[in-house]
């Protein structure tokens, strides 16, 4: 935890230290927290949307095909 007034005079380095250590620090004003200082993540990308605008659709992709399969007889 550190005050506001301290946390602004050594902002950057508190920032750096964060960066470095991975670890959180609260900010608190008059006693009570008021921000938290995080070291940032990359978000984890969701697979649902992977190959949006890489894949096109060539045809109609639905409607059954005129082809006997082998394993139909």
């Amino acid at each position: 935890m550190i005050k506001a007034s301290e946390f602004k005079a050594k902002c950057l380095a508190l920032i750096d230290e964060i960066a470095r250590t991975g670890d959180r620090l609260i900010i608190t004003k008059n006693g009570k927290a008021v921000a938290e200082l995080v070291p940032h993540q990359q978000p984890q990308r969701s697979p649902f949307g992977i190959w949006k605008g890489k894949v096109t659709i060539k045809g109609d992709i639905i409607s059954p095909l005129d082809v006997e399969w082998e394993a139909l007889k």
